[in-house]
């Protein structure tokens, strides 16, 4: 398999929208660890553009990169050990060092937790209980190292399981046409209108049902595509239409939550057609972004090769620079425009700082998520 440099572009730029996300989720009149005081109800809006299908994507761009891995390994228990070595301790690591700012804001921000970090960290943390309704140790934004993991392994086992080819022929067939955007569509509308309409994930992997209904099959895609040329070519080929469907999807989800913010209370009726529209924009925008990908992003650039290696220390520090820089800025009562601004230049100058240093020692590489030297 040659390297496909499009789903890296597309790796680099969900993690940056993610990153951008959740600074904003500093603004919506959502659950956060921390709040700004200049939270209105229109900033969920622009939100919406992403929040359907970015993290799928992930799991899409995740499936297939797992695809490649599998081929250059020597086999599959240097596979599962090499994947468990490169997700388990970065996971680790963030739960007991980088994680633990974030519930400390969270608890000194909405319940007056009286004592400072060192004590938190020192007497609190590793309770392995709640303390005021929250969960310690968390994992919080670090969740999908976690639910990749579990995946990699499914995934492994399947793999040792099924030795034939028949599964990627019956895979070219079905997704080598409209296939492509009819079935996965239809899986999405099942999931969001039908079986869960808009319920919420939990992200505690053992009661996420609703959220395993999606991420599996989406990572199963990923890892069939990698080696799929019908459906990559039918993706190439369709992405426009996907395009189509996923922008007027895009706006009945303005539309509604235009007409029922998060201030007013949403009729029960409004669920599933807004499930619906939710799952139509989900899979539309991801497979216009396959398609887009393999079209015109499938080249190699130095910012590539970078960003590529970049993007998951950036990932594993990024929510905890967001929620300490914002839990100091309350005190200052600025606009939203500047505490916007602020928070944008510092998550992303914590991010090189933290993956430029973290990189240049040779002990702290694995705990953020690089390779050992050599």
């Amino acid at each position: 398999m040659a390297r496909h440099y499009g789903m890296d572009w597309l790796r680099i730029g969900a993690f940056g929208l993610l990153i951008l996300y959740h600074i904003g989720m500093v603004f919506v009149p959502w659950n956060f660890h921390v709040k700004s005081t200049n939270g209105e109800d229109w900033t969920t809006l622009p939100m919406m553009a992403t929040n359907a299908w970015r993290l799928p994507l992930l799991f899409v761009v995740s499936g297939y990169a797992s695809r490649a891995l599998i081929r250059r390994s020597a086999g599959l228990v240097p596979f599962i050990a090499n994947r468990s070595w490169r997700l388990l301790v970065p996971l680790a690591f963030g739960i007991a060092v980088i994680v633990p700012p974030q519930p400390w804001v969270e608890l000194v921000t909405k319940l007056g937790y009286a004592h400072g970090f060192p004590y938190f960290w020192l007497h609190d943390y590793f309770r392995f209980g709640k303390l005021g309704g929250i969960l310690l140790p968390t994992w919080n934004h670090l969740w999908f190292i976690g639910y990749l993991w579990v995946y990699t392994l499914a995934l492994a086992l399947l793999v040792a399981l099924v030795r034939s080819d028949a599964p990627q022929r019956w895979f070219d067939r079905v997704f080598g046409g409209w296939g492509v955007i009819v079935i996965p569509t239809a899986w999405a509308l099942a999931v969001h209108a039908w079986w869960f309409p808009m319920v919420g994930e939990t992200h505690m992997l053992i009661d996420d049902t609703m959220a395993h209904f999606m991420y599996v099959p989406d990572f199963l895609f990923g890892f069939g595509l990698a080696r799929s040329v019908a459906a990559m070519a039918a993706l190439r080929r369709l992405w426009p239409v996907a395009a189509v469907i996923a922008l007027a999807a895009f706006g009945t989800v303005l539309a509604i939550e235009y007409t029922w913010p998060p201030s007013v209370r949403t009729p029960r009726w409004v669920l599933r057609p807004y499930g619906a529209v939710h799952a139509l924009q989900q899979w539309g925008a991801i497979a216009a972004l396959l398609g887009v990908a393999d079209r015109w992003w499938n080249h190699d650039t130095p910012a590539r090769r970078i960003l590529t290696e970049a993007v998951f220390p950036f990932y594993i520090i990024h929510q905890t620079i967001i929620v300490l820089v914002m839990f100091w800025l309350l005190p200052l009562r600025l606009s939203g425009p500047a505490e916007f601004a602020i928070l944008v230049a510092a998550t992303v100058t914590g991010c090189w700082a933290f993956y430029l240093g973290g990189r240049a020692v040779p002990l702290i590489r694995p705990l953020i998520g690089l390779r050992l030297r050599g």
